[in-house]
Parts: C-alpha cells; sequence; structure tokens
C-alpha cells in the first residue's frame, strides 16, 4: 500500500472519529456509511484500512455470491447435538457435540478409512474454539472431514453465534478479557467433555482462549490434554501488529482507533444500518484481512462475510481492548511436554505468522507449518492442510492408529513443517 493510500485510510478513520463525537441524531445518521466502513476493518479482526480504490474491486462477483451462498450455501449448516454450559458470571455458552459413529467393524467408511485408516479412534474428544467475530462454523471444513470420525466439541465464545451476550460485560460493565474466555473454556469442558483425553485447537482469538485456559488451569491441561493446535494466533505484543500499513497509516489509525470503537459501541443501531449500506465496501475489506489468494471461491468469501457480519459493533468493541493487553507468553510452557501443531498463513495481516514462528521457538517440539498462499482464515482459504495437518496431530497423539495417512486431505507441496 502507497503512502497516499494510508493516508487516505487514516483519513477514512478520522472522519469515523469526527462523526463519533457528533451530538446530533443527524451527524449520526450522515456517518454511519463512513462509520460502517471503519467497522468492517474491525470486524474482520483487523485495526487498520485498505486503501478506497480497491474497496470496491469484484462488487458484481461478490453480489452473485450473496445470492448463491445465502439461498443454497453449504458452508456452516453442519450441526450436532446441542447443549449448554453456564460460565462464572452467569453467561450462557452454546456448544455441540459430534459423537463418533458406532464401531462399522469391518465396513469402514471411506471417510474414516482415508484419514486414519481401518481401527477406531481412541475415545478422544477434539474442542475447537474460533476467533474474534467468527463462530464455530468457521471451522466447517475440519467438522465436515472429522464427523463421525472422532468425538468433537464446537462452541460460541461468549457473545458471539448463539452464545448468550456476556452478563459481566451487559450488566456489570466489566471490561472483557481473554483470561474470562479461558474461564469460559473451562465451564464448557466441564460441560461437554467431563472426562476423557482432550485435544484443544484453537484459531486467532481461540488459540489466545487456549493460552488463558493454560494459564489458569494448568493441571487441566497437565493431566487431561494430549496435544494443541494453536492456528494462526499470538501469544502476545499485538499492539505491534502493522496490519499491512505503513509507518504513518498504522499510528493514526491507533492513535484514534480507541475512540472511535468507544463512540461507535454506543450508537450500534446506527452504525449497524451503516454497515448494511456499505455491503460491498465491506466485503472488499472482509477479503483483504481474511485471505490472501485471488481464486477463493466467491461462496467462501460470503461464508466469511456473513460470519463477521453476524457480529454486533458493540460486540466488536467490547472485545477489541483486550488483544492489546494479551500475554501469555509464560502459559505456553504447559504445553511442552506434549504434541503441539503450530500453523499460520504467511500473508495473514491480522495476526503475522511471525508470532506463530514465536510459539514454535517457545516449544521446540512442536510442528511449525508455514502456508504461503494463505491470509488470517487459513483453514477456510487452505482448508486440505489444516484438517491433514490436525490428522497427522491426532495420530501422533495417540487419538488415531500409528502410522496413518491422510490421502487427498493435503499433503501439499505449499506447505511444510519447520
Amino acid at each position: 500500500m502507497s503512502e497516499s493510500s494510508a493516508e487516505a485510510v487514516a483519513g477514512v478513520v478520522a472522519s469515523a472519529a469526527a462523526a463519533a463525537s457528533a451530538e446530533a441524531a443527524g451527524g449520526w445518521r450522515r456517518a454511519t456509511g463512513i462509520a460502517g466502513a471503519a467497522i468492517g476493518v474491525l470486524a474482520a479482526g483487523a485495526a487498520a484500512g485498505v486503501a478506497v480504490e480497491r474497496m470496491t474491486v469484484g462488487r458484481g462477483m461478490r453480489r452473485k455470491a450473496r445470492l448463491a451462498l445465502d439461498s443454497a450455501g453449504p458452508y456452516g449448516t453442519l450441526r450436532g447435538t446441542p447443549g449448554k454450559a453456564q460460565a462464572d458470571d452467569g453467561t450462557e455458552l452454546y456448544y455441540e457435540v459430534d459423537e463418533v459413529e458406532p464401531d462399522p467393524g469391518p465396513h469402514v467408511s471411506p471417510r474414516r478409512r482415508r484419514l486414519f485408516g481401518r481401527k477406531a479412534p481412541a475415545p478422544v474428544t477434539v474442542v475447537f474454539s474460533h476467533g474474534y467475530c467468527l463462530n464455530q462454523d468457521s471451522w466447517h471444513f475440519q467438522r465436515a472431514a472429522l464427523r463421525g470420525v472422532v468425538r468433537t466439541v464446537h462452541w460460541d465464545q461468549r457473545s458471539h453465534g448463539r452464545s448468550g451476550r456476556g452478563v459481566a460485560q451487559t450488566r456489570d460493565r466489566v471490561p472483557l478479557t481473554i483470561d474470562q474466555l479461558g474461564r469460559d473454556l473451562k465451564a464448557v469442558l466441564d460441560a461437554a467433555v467431563p472426562e476423557g483425553p482432550i485435544v484443544l485447537v484453537g484459531h486467532s482469538m481461540g488459540g489466545m482462549t487456549v493460552m488463558a485456559l493454560a494459564a489458569q488451569y494448568p493441571e487441566l491441561i497437565r493431566d487431561r490434554v494430549v496435544a494443541t493446535a494453536f492456528v494462526g494466533t499470538s501469544s502476545g505484543r499485538l499492539g505491534e501488529v502493522n496490519f499491512g500499513l505503513p509507518v504513518a497509516g498504522v499510528n493514526a489509525v491507533r492513535r484514534i482507533l480507541p475512540g472511535v470503537l468507544k463512540a461507535l459501541g454506543q450508537q450500534a443501531e446506527l452504525v449497524e444500518k451503516g454497515r448494511r449500506a456499505t455491503a460491498d465496501l465491506f466485503a472488499g475489506i472482509i477479503k483483504r484481512y481474511s485471505f490472501a489468494g485471488r481464486d477463493v471461491d466467491p461462496a467462501v468469501e460470503r461464508f466469511a462475510e456473513r460470519m463477521i457480519e453476524s457480529t454486533p459493533i458493540d460486540v466488536v468493541a467490547e472485545f477489541y481492548p483486550a488483544f492489546t493487553d494479551h500475554d501469555k507468553t509464560d502459559a505456553l510452557a504447559s504445553f511442552l511436554e506434549m504434541p503441539v501443531l503450530v500453523l499460520a498463513g504467511v500473508r495473514d495481516l491480522v495476526t503475522p505468522s511471525e508470532h506463530s514462528e514465536v510459539i514454535g521457538d517457545l516449544l521446540p517440539d512442536a510442528e511449525l507449518v508455514l502456508v504461503p498462499d494463505a491470509g488470517h482464515l487459513v483453514m477456510l482459504e487452505h482448508p486440505e492442510v489444516v484438517t491433514d495437518r490436525l490428522a497427522d496431530l491426532l495420530t501422533r497423539a495417540g487419538a488415531v492408529p500409528a502410522g496413518a495417512t491422510v490421502m487427498g486431505y493435503g499433503s501439499s507441496s505449499t506447505a511444510g513443517p519447520r
């Protein structure tokens, strides 16, 4: 991005900040279009904008993709046995369980044979934690591949998906912290996996949630967790991420963003109207901050867009400050004695792959996989690579027969372990 583009972006965010300080309702209405553009960035998990001239590229394709996916899209349609856990502040946390298929004896399904060979998996539960402004459906491809093969739990973080709004945040005005998310995960484990070995899988904020769990419940990690996967996440220093912007743009955004978020969160209804009115602009921003390749299926793009659109602006504002404070580097020591997968897209602008390399350095026995042509939503952009590596992790953890292969699920030349 050029310096002039960065200045344009800073101008967009600055305009949103000015709108946020307006007291008249008319001022808010005039500002919602600009604010919607800024919120598109934030909802994609970023804290910066993109050049205005690139925001409307592919508008016709995105419109067609919306129509196709919204009418009959297959992504995010998988459902399991529903359950609810209660967080320590009373927040209702929604989860779903996919159970293992009954032992078929000699008649093994093609999917089970392709993934893990002929033997039945061990009684392990794989628990998936999603990222900021997403929901449990972000694991659609991995869920489809593992469905019936191994027991899995998919849950929605507080204020996301089908889970309830955070009680402590809405009732008591307590700031959201990553530590709270770690306690939420503990509540889900108590309800959905009260016994037996566990594999933890976390993407972005979900990976931070896993680290927060380890920081507060190291004995749980020691006694029950047999493997962990950190996908596109960070153990700290997120305040230094530049989101693909030059220094001038980053500094401008960091300076005014907290005030913009706070003000927009207080005018949620008007801002939501602005987001709907700037849908095409919003789609371009999501694509830039979610994916790296140019040939991503438009239906997958729309799937990501729809998940992000569903996150209310006040939730976006509520969660964002927690990332700057996040530092769980010390908690990584809890994962030293188990198989660990650390995977990231090399072109991730939200949690850069350098953060995954730091995790890999702190966990020297972990498998570090960097996917060259991948952005932040690597599990949607390159699902075969992520599924392949997860299957390998389950094999190393003893959850599936040793030596099994994953034919057709991404022994890809585009990624490789360190």
